[in-house]
């Protein structure tokens, strides 16, 4: 019998982006405007779905604030804080969730595989750089899909390439648990006590049907333990 598969989103799942991407966001909104942007007030805006894309989201909250800049201007900033124009960028504050062991020990037991909201060249530097010995394929990126979530398109092409197999998509934001639903796939939530809107989180992923919702993914060999 075929290995289940375990697709994993990239963002606040394998990764802890909050001193890389979150701290990226508010630097570019406070470059343009001027506003102090919180965790809190970015949380409340994945809660609200609809605002997978950072860079979207980014150039929304400097509107928002009355500045009329074009999305190309926004997202460049952006990218020049996260990957450094070749010097240190926030991207390299990323902190690796699994603790050592952990993703070993599931691989036993699953394939992996990444649909995330991130280019996939960004995606495979992280990964390259602090699990290089785990497999993960496909890795699908941004510019891998017509269509980003929450629709299911990424979902559904790993789903074609492994016909018959159990899969289950791991994710820490709405539109995550929105797109699996979308595609048939069971959904673990990630949502870490740590989250500014914790309570609010776990709520909407319960709404969602949420297979499981755990603080991070160390809890993983726990869920399917049988």
């Amino acid at each position: 019998m075929s290995k289940p598969l375990l697709i994993f989103d990239m963002d606040g799942v394998l990764v802890d982006v909050t001193e890389s991407y979150r701290e990226t966001i508010a630097q570019t909104v406070k470059h343009f405007t001027g506003v102090d942007l919180t965790r809190e007030q970015i949380q409340d805006y994945k809660n609200q779905g609809g605002w997978n894309d950072d860079w979207k989201l980014t150039h929304h909250l400097i509107t928002a604030a009355g500045q009329e800049i074009p999305f190309e201007t926004a997202r460049d900033y952006f990218q020049s804080i996260f990957l450094g124009n070749g010097e240190g960028g926030l991207i390299l504050r990323e902190e690796w969730v699994a603790r050592p062991g952990v993703l070993e020990e599931l691989n036993r037991q699953f394939r992996f595989a990444v649909f995330t909201g991130r280019p996939k060249v960004e995606a495979e530097l992280t990964l390259h750089r602090f699990a290089g010995g785990v497999v993960f394929h496909p890795v699908i990126g941004m510019y891998d899909v017509e269509n980003r979530k929450p629709h299911p398109e990424g979902l559904l092409r790993i789903l074609e390439a492994n016909p018959g197999r159990k899969v289950y998509y791991v994710g820490d934001t709405v539109d995550d648990a929105r797109c699996a639903r979308a595609a048939g796939v069971a959904f673990i939530g990630i949502a870490a006590p740590s989250n500014p809107r914790y309570i609010d989180l776990v709520f909407l992923f319960q709404e969602e049907g949420a297979y499981a919702i755990i603080d991070d993914i160390n809890v993983l060999p726990e869920v399917f333990a049988v």
